[in-house]
């Protein structure tokens, strides 16, 4: 085969077009055929070069940005990177605002190509005026000629994916995919590649990969927006919903630990050679609790690597800073959310209108000895009634003729049969209740007290 010697006339040429390749060792006991999509490849390092480009070219072409103008974006780093790249490139300007639990390595990468770095705390709200969101959007009013990335609302993001990353992997694949894997941040790639994807084959299966702490597995399966959590995994899950992302083609979602992350990016250096980041990790190992529920022979299933290694040599790849965090001890809960519902009384779940009194909910809970019950407006969920909140409602004063609307709360989450049982702890670390998901539907609640009857009882059988 002869060498490809093709001249770019600018680095810029040289985003899109990476190679797919297949995983071998980590896959070894699936029938299907696994292969990954190595975008640290883009001269940037990531898979935001593609997005970068798409947004920068659009901007020109509609006169939002000119010669000596200013790129401001919100970024963990790697929509930074290549935005950096496109503002040297072109002759611009950059300020990246950025959360303070992003590795330095990233930090550096942007100060590197002349940008201007902003931390910003990350355990905020996202409307907090602290959080980088806000913070970017201040940034652009008080900079003069100045144009926001802003990729969490910007068409652009999933437009690049439609155009680029789909197109590249079906003709990779020659067409032959079954299941397409990516994780979810701002929900460019995977909302950008599953419209495309759809549009070919209407049966390939689109999967998402959301770190626990993120609000999209949730919102996935109970249509709400329960409470977001910090957790340490870069570059993947959101607090708030983008307008980037879309459920429209996703087919499934598959939660992961942060120690799921982190492992599995180790093993992809290691057992592969591919030397991915941390995001890497989330989606790889997402996909493999996927594909060992789904396994067929002859499938083909294709993950996303969206970046490098290198980003991450001071955390995932730093023993002392993984054992300090807590990310070198394995699981200590053995079993599923199943074997716990097997192991206490089945009962069906009993849901509470909205629009009932705050005195009938409690003879309702009373009725059936209940704790806590799903609220519903027909059959949408619009969160869970708790005996904190009628107990927060009674110390008050407040009218028993109020209704229960009124009480919603959001402290839950949402769990599966298959889900393990050490993510429900890690998952009760910040949640009182869990909801058991059904076709989309609750049909159990599982507390904190039901993990530790397990848990008690399991320790007496050994």
């Amino acid at each position: 085969m002869t060498p490809d010697k093709r001249v770019y006339d600018s680095i810029l040429d040289c985003v899109g077009n990476t190679p797919l390749v297949r995983l071998n060792r980590i896959t070894k006991d699936l029938k299907c055929t696994v292969y990954a999509k190595v975008e640290f490849f883009n001269p940037a390092g990531s898979i935001k070069d593609r997005v970068a480009k798409q947004i920068i070219e659009d901007y020109e072409a509609e006169g939002r940005i000119k010669q000596g103008g200013t790129i401001i974006e919100g970024t963990s780093g790697n929509t930074g990177a290549g935005l950096a790249l496109m503002a040297t490139s072109r002759g611009y300007k950059s300020i990246f605002v950025m959360p303070d639990k992003q590795s330095e390595e990233k930090r550096q990468a942007l100060r590197a190509w002349g940008a201007k770095v902003v931390i910003t705390p990350t355990n905020v709200d996202a409307d907090d005026p602290r959080s980088y969101y806000k913070v970017s959007e201040r940034l652009v009013q008080e900079t003069e000629n100045a144009c926001y990335g802003n990729q969490y609302h910007n068409p652009s993001n999933p437009k690049a994916h439609y155009h680029s990353t789909g197109p590249e992997l079906w003709d990779q694949t020659e067409g032959k995919m079954d299941v397409f894997i990516a994780g979810v941040g701002t929900g460019g790639t995977i909302a950008g590649c599953a419209q495309y994807f759809k549009e070919q084959n209407s049966e390939i299966k689109v999967v998402a990969v959301d770190p626990v702490g993120s609000l999209y597995y949730d919102y996935f399966y109970s249509g709400v927006m329960t409470k977001p959590y910090t957790y340490v995994l870069e570059g993947i899950g959101e607090d708030f919903m983008p307008s980037t992302m879309s459920f429209d083609n996703v087919d499934d979602v598959e939660r992961v630990t942060d120690q799921e992350c982190f492992e599995m990016t180790r093993r992809l250096v290691a057992e592969e050679g591919i030397f991915a980041g941390a995001s890497c990790g989330a989606a790889l190992a997402g996909a493999m609790k996927y594909l060992k529920k789904h396994d067929r022979e002859g499938m083909v299933a294709v993950v996303v690597l969206p970046d490098s290694a290198k980003n991450y040599l001071s955390k995932v790849f730093n023993d002392r800073w993984m054992e300090e965090n807590g990310f070198m001890d394995p699981p200590t809960v053995e079993g599923t959310v199943s074997d716990l519902l097997h192991s206490k009384s089945k009962r069906e779940v009993i849901t509470i209108g909205h629009t009932t009194t705050v005195v009938d909910a409690v003879e309702t809970l009373k009725k059936y000895d209940f704790s806590q019950a799903p609220v519903v407006d027909g059959e949408s969920l619009l969160g869970i009634l708790t005996e904190k909140s009628l107990l927060h409602h009674a110390i008050k004063g407040h009218a028993g003729q109020d209704t229960v609307r009124e009480l919603i709360d959001m402290d839950f989450c949402v769990v599966h049969e298959d889900t393990e049982l050490y993510v429900l702890m890690e998952l009760f670390s910040r949640f009182e209740t869990a909801l058991v998901y059904e076709e989309k539907k609750p049909c159990d609640i599982i507390t904190r007290i039901d993990l530790i009857d397990y848990m008690s009882r399991s320790k007496k059988r050994r």
